[in-house]
């Protein structure tokens, strides 16, 4: 890159104190420097003359408006995020009872998140806004659930009282939108409006991570997917894709208690080794644990590393059932998708960060949370069909029923709609 272009490339700043947006733009690779604009939002809309997302949008670009008075040039980035259930907008709890009673009520019913995002460019002289809607639908906590919750986790800085790329992601149900609107900063949406003002961002990001990129350049590698029987291109050697995932899996387990019941662990290391004696991918050591939480779920990380809930654990009917999960787990590692799907969400950084050896990094707990979250969302539609194929078949290779699976998913089908909303 050249130095004269280096120089020429202009400020970004963010009109945010934000801790999530801050984390979510410097993982992406942005530079950028922070300016709050110490702005008051407005919370309270009146229903015949504004709607929600204009709100969010008044309340963004009045933010935007206040830093571009106080620099000479440069472009300036600023979001507001409200939380709206029946009417009602929910902000920051006052208290830790406001917190509980918040997050009582939020459980009970599904929720919209709306985050408006203006963008000034202060040499053109352009202003643009928008908004993201996402709604969101969350379990149905009990008392004691929400009271363990916020013994680890401080709700009182948190729209809601809790955290959705954090560990108030084990109580998301589902999520009809953006991922990132509900972390704060709708991401694809604010990369189309700065394509609208002609930012070229691409160059933002290039000049950011002009070294991490030559490293990433020197780094791609191709490797043949014995699932697709192609050669691909990765960011990530497979040795890179252990230490990722081995990245990923400590600081799951320092953040999330594993059950202490040597029995279940057992059993489900017993039938994670027969799934993998007849895997495609035996190059890889494999690692089964359970996380104690009552989450009915399981979650594959790159290189190896598989957890199962014990609330799922608690409801499978038998070993075959419980075959099942392991091997579609393990389907996803064979063919790669968690690998391919944080190197799509984050490119060469989420490697760069993750494998820096910095003690107590805010960047490393930030990317951990989100990664950990994008993969507990799962996969696209794509993806989930091949590691059902792949295990359905290697349920029936290790000697189990492959049917098994059909059955489980309608118990869970059950489940869940007996679930209010």
């Amino acid at each position: 890159m050249h130095i004269n272009r280096m120089r020429k490339m202009r400020q970004i700043y963010l009109a945010s104190g934000s801790k999530a947006r801050k984390r979510l733009l410097r993982i992406f690779g942005f530079k950028f420097k922070i300016i709050p604009s110490g702005i008051k939002e407005d919370k309270e809309p009146i229903p015949s003359k504004i709607s929600y997302a204009r709100l969010a949008e008044k309340n963004a670009l009045k933010k935007a408006r206040a830093v571009a008075q106080k620099v000479k040039t440069g472009i300036i980035i600023a979001a507001d995020t409200i939380m709206v259930q029946d009417k009602r907008i929910f902000g920051k709890p006052k208290d830790i009872l406001d917190a509980r009673l918040m997050l009582k009520r939020l459980s009970r019913k599904p929720q919209y998140i709306y985050t408006g995002v203006a963008v000034v460019d202060k040499d053109k002289n352009k202003t643009l806004t928008s908004c993201e809607k996402t709604k969101v639908y969350v379990d149905k906590l009990t008392d004691k659930e929400i009271d363990g919750y916020f013994s680890v986790v401080s709700p009182l800085d948190k729209a809601g009282s809790f955290d959705i790329q954090g560990k108030g992601a084990f109580f998301i149900r589902r999520i009809e939108g953006c991922f990132y609107n509900v972390v704060g900063l709708p991401l694809r949406k604010l990369y189309l409006m700065l394509k609208n003002l002609n930012v070229k961002i691409f160059a933002f990001l290039l000049y950011a991570l002009h070294f991490t990129l030559c490293a990433f350049l020197a780094g791609c590698s191709t490797e043949y997917n014995i699932v697709t029987g192609q050669e691909e291109k990765y960011y990530y050697t497979t040795d890179r894709e252990v230490q990722l995932g081995r990245s990923i899996a400590r600081s799951v387990e320092e953040k999330y208690k594993l059950v202490s019941d040597p029995l279940i662990s057992h059993r489900v290391e017993e039938i994670g080794k027969r799934i993998v004696s007849v895997c495609d991918r035996k190059e890889i050591d494999y690692t089964f644990k359970v996380i104690d939480d009552e989450e009915i779920n399981a979650v594959s990380l790159p290189g190896g590393y598989v957890y199962v809930f014990k609330g799922l654990i608690d409801k499978v009917s038998n070993d075959d059932e419980l075959a099942a999960v392991l091997a579609h787990e393990v389907g996803h590692i064979v063919a790669r998708h968690s690998i391919k799907k944080l190197q799509a969400m984050m490119g060469y950084s989420i490697f760069r960060i993750l494998t820096a050896q910095i003690p107590n990094s805010t960047d490393i707990g930030a990317t951990v949370d989100i990664a950990f979250t994008e993969l507990m969302l799962g996969y696209s539609r794509e993806d989930e069909l091949l590691a059902d194929e792949l295990g359905a078949r290697y349920t029936k290779a290790a000697g189990y029923n492959p049917r098994a699976m059909i059955s489980f998913l309608e118990k869970l089908q059950e489940i869940n709609r007996r679930k209010p909303l």
